[in-house]
């Protein structure tokens, strides 16, 4: 099967409805604009350069330029964490957890897929290693967001009845044990309902993709399935470990709820 390739000027006409849209909304004042535009703007530039990159990686294969990619990649995704929180940590501690937590949950689940399951020579090849990590940051970082935005938001809005169960002599643990479980939900329910959803209502990127350029549909099918599992896997280990490391940070080590660690990002 023969891949068509895109002409820039095709990605053009594609761009028009996206101006189409942002005329659309600033006409209707819904006040997204700018914030498409941007969007927009951010995303082509970003996979352009993004492109150059891996075609360059794919050349050279260096095990340390992947390594720094995936650094970089992974340092973007914990900024971003950071800045999806309403309210947050303050100092390094919302960056820390974030980016703590995306590393051992998205690095551990991805080499041991690329190791043990897909086996590659070698196995950091970068046609599967950058792809794999960047799914799994990307969904990681959504899970670790909304568990941790939810987390903080939670404890500000119900901290009366949380100072009120630590006064009647409950641990910083079972205090918060009501909010911990809906944020770590919260962080895992949006992969469960893309699995729930996969294949029905839906057919997910990277299989979609691989039709595109080609390669049988039942092969596409099973890398699809090793991605979702292993992205759900990660994020729900990310969320719990966000959630853990941040609601210990919302206490001193007298078990005292210390409001003042939050900030208004």
């Amino acid at each position: 099967m023969e891949v068509i390739d895109l002409a820039w000027w095709k990605l053009g006409l594609a761009a028009l409805l996206v101006l189409a849209l942002a005329a659309t909304g600033y006409l209707a004042r819904l006040g997204i604009t700018r914030n498409l535009l941007i969007a927009a703007l951010r995303t082509v530039i970003q996979l352009a350069l993004i492109g150059l990159v891996l075609e360059a990686l794919f050349a050279s294969s260096g095990f340390y330029w992947i390594a720094l990619l995936a650094l970089v990649m992974l340092l973007v995704a914990g900024r971003e964490v950071v800045a999806r929180q309403g309210r947050r940590l303050q100092g390094w501690w919302a960056f820390s957890i974030g980016t703590g937590s995306m590393f051992v949950s998205s690095f551990t689940v991805t080499v041991l897929a690329l190791t043990v399951v897909i086996g590659p020579e070698p196995w950091y090849a970068p046609q599967y290693a950058i792809p794999l990590l960047g799914m799994m940051l990307g969904n990681t970082m959504t899970g670790v967001s909304l568990a941790l935005d939810r987390l903080n938001e939670s404890v500000w809005r119900q901290r009366a009845v949380i100072e009120n169960r630590l006064m009647l002599g409950q641990t910083w643990q079972q205090a918060l044990e009501d909010i911990r479980r809906d944020a770590m939900r919260s962080g895992m329910m949006p992969s469960i309902n893309a699995m729930a959803a996969a294949g029905i209502v839906s057919l997910p990127g990277m299989m979609t993709g691989q039709i595109l350029a080609g390669s049988p549909p039942a092969v596409a099918v099973k890398y699809q399935i090793l991605v979702m599992l292993i992205i759900t896997v990660g994020t729900g280990f990310g969320a719990l470990m966000a959630v853990s490391w941040g609601g210990r940070k919302l206490f001193d080590d007298r078990q005292r709820l210390r409001l003042d660690r939050l900030v208004k990002s």
